[in-house]
């Protein structure tokens, strides 16, 4: 409160600086005018936390000036004050935007009660919005982790789709980054600015999951003690991530087939209709046209979440992102745990790359997270590695690199060859190479940037 800054618009003299040496005392930076166009012209050259705005003024009276205030800076506080209490006043006020309203003969104790109030409002806002700019950051596209062709595929899908209100099915097994793609699209699109509500229907009872979804009236049914508010009303104007959508009971199917169609719900145990705005995005790691030919899936409702499917491929199929994963994780998790590794040995890359991984990314950022918390100095080796993935170590094809190289060192090299060629070959024309090579444009000025590489 000692920070906050008051700006004081009042005709009267006397009560004027009452308000204003009494707020200084509080510890307020204040400052006082005589009426709206001072207001308004003070406003126009600093900045204020909160206004306290008399009702009745000469010029330009305080509905006026509240009106101005509202349009001009629509995220300031303003409390209204006013000798006229009516009833009539006070919705006026409130209408227009008035945050609260005090009567005179003012009563100070009351007056700081709505001042602490207003302030813990507007700090409360501002913390929602730093954290609504930090998650943002932290789905932006920029910060999800590729360079393989098919992610790069992935990715441009999802930014096509991203700004749209189109129903998006994520596909791919378990572990691939289904969850984040939901984030990045969310991040992106025109409802960034609501919430993002996250529901895994795998893991609530389907005894529950309507409730959960829809809501339900207090004594709906046996332990419905009170009302409650349903993901699709607390995701309004906003987005619903449905994961594991596989899993729904028919009876659920059926109720959220007519919410993607309708727009609208009921909660358990009332009658009343209402509206939902809300985009849906789901998710699944099972094949949903089996499910449907065995009747376990409702095919209108595939196609109602089908509108736009994007499917992630395996990390077996994107091997191309490993060492950028793998740095990627030993940063965050090195980080996290305060610890000083810094690097992984070329034995312990190499058993990385050749592993399948059927858990797909989630299961290398685990394997990289057990390496660096168990790691004893700066480097991980093949020690810090699960005893399964060492026993598992293929053995190396002979000739394929000059002794004392790994596997990856041997690949680059390679990889190398292979893009000069191309370069050589389509006179430097970046487009024409990396079509040749099948890849995108992005990647190959990617890895001539990473191998120094000159146009030929």
């Amino acid at each position: 409160m000692e920070k906050a800054r008051i700006l004081i618009a009042e005709d009267e003299k006397n009560q004027r600086d009452l308000l204003e040496g009494f707020l200084k005392k509080e510890g307020f930076s204040v400052e006082a005018v005589s009426n709206g166009r001072e207001a308004l012209q003070t406003l126009g050259n600093s900045f204020f936390d909160i206004v306290l705005l008399d009702y009745k003024m000469p010029e330009l009276d305080g509905l006026h000036t509240l009106k101005e205030v509202r349009q001009r800076y629509p995220e300031l506080p303003v409390v209204m004050m006013t000798a006229y209490g009516t009833v009539e006043t006070a919705v006026a006020s409130m209408k227009e935007g008035a945050l609260d309203y005090l009567t005179k003969p003012i009563e100070l104790d009351e007056l700081l009660l709505i001042l602490q109030k207003v302030i813990e409002r507007s700090q409360l806002i501002r913390e929602n919005k730093e954290l609504r700019a930090r998650l943002h950051e932290r789905y932006a596209f920029a910060n999800i982790v590729y360079e393989s062709p098919k992610m790069e595929e992935v990715m441009g899908l999802v930014s096509r789709v991203a700004p749209s209100q189109a129903t998006v099915l994520i596909r791919g097994e378990s572990g691939t980054g289904k969850e984040l793609i939901a984030n990045a699209i969310h991040y992106a699109s025109a409802r960034a600015k609501k919430s993002l509500v996250k529901v895994s229907c795998a893991a609530i009872p389907e005894t529950l999951l309507e409730s959960e979804l829809f809501g339900h009236e207090k004594g709906a049914f046996t332990g419905a003690i009170q009302r409650r508010i349903g993901r699709f009303e607390e995701a309004h104007e906003g987005t619903l991530f449905l994961d594991e959508i596989g899993e729904l009971s028919p009876s659920t199917q059926v109720k959220l087939l007519r919410i993607l169609q309708e727009k609208e719900f009921q909660r358990l145990g009332s009658n009343m209709t209402l509206k939902a705005d809300v985009r849906v995005l789901a998710a699944t790691n099972r094949h949903l046209e089996e499910a449907m030919k065995k009747g376990q899936f409702r095919e209108d409702l595939y196609y109602r979440l089908n509108v736009i499917s994007i499917q992630l491929p395996p990390l077996r199929e994107r091997r191309e992102d490993i060492p950028l994963l793998v740095d990627y994780f030993l940063k965050k998790y090195a980080k996290e745990n305060q610890k000083t590794v810094t690097d992984i040995s070329q034995e312990a890359r190499h058993l990385l790359f050749r592993h399948p991984y059927p858990g797909n990314v989630r299961e290398l950022e685990n394997l990289i997270e057990r390496a660096v918390v168990l790691c004893r100095g700066d480097l991980i080796t093949t020690e810090d590695l699960p005893f399964h993935l060492r026993e598992g170590r293929p053995e190396e094809p002979k000739g394929v690199h000059q002794k004392g190289k790994g596997l990856t060192d041997s690949l680059e090299e390679i990889e190398k060859e292979l893009i000069l060629k191309a370069l050589q070959q389509h006179q430097g024309v970046q487009t024409k190479a990396a079509e040749s090579l099948g890849i995108s444009e992005r990647v190959l000025r990617y890895k001539m940037k990473k191998y120094a590489l000159r146009q030929a």
